[in-house]
């Protein structure tokens, strides 16, 4: 089960960061996404990471601005967006699913067998 929380409204040039808190099967590797939808838009893959070695991916759109991280511990995965921008404006979504190789994670949706229910981003 994954549950984002961390949404919210900022100003053009704010940052926010969501986490995205994992239960259940814990001890497994797991491709961790964020994807987005923007208002009147298809769902779009932005940054992936690999639990088992870190690896990320990021799409250009958000490459430099934001970061994917995860606290093991916390069996928490975030995600930090600085600089932000009203064209990030859109509903966020956790996903994952189980990996068992360590390399970057693809950011397909029909990858990922697991999701959140999303948190709200708007940026104006």
């Amino acid at each position: 089960q994954l549950v984002e929380s961390g949404g919210g409204s900022v100003q053009d040039g704010g940052s926010l960061r969501l986490s995205c808190a994992v239960s259940g099967d814990t001890d497994s590797g797991y491709c961790m996404a964020w994807f987005r939808q923007a208002p009147g838009k298809g769902r779009e893959g932005v940054a992936t990471l690999n639990t088992n070695d870190d690896s990320s991916f990021y799409a250009d759109s958000v490459k430099g601005r934001f970061t994917i991280s995860q606290e093991h511990a916390k069996r928490t995965v975030y995600f930090q967006m600085n600089s932000l921008k009203p064209e990030d404006t859109g509903m966020y979504y956790c996903a994952a699913f189980r990996a068992f190789f360590r390399r970057a994670c693809i950011s397909m949706q029909s990858a990922y067998d697991y999701w959140g229910q999303g948190t709200q981003v708007t940026v104006s």
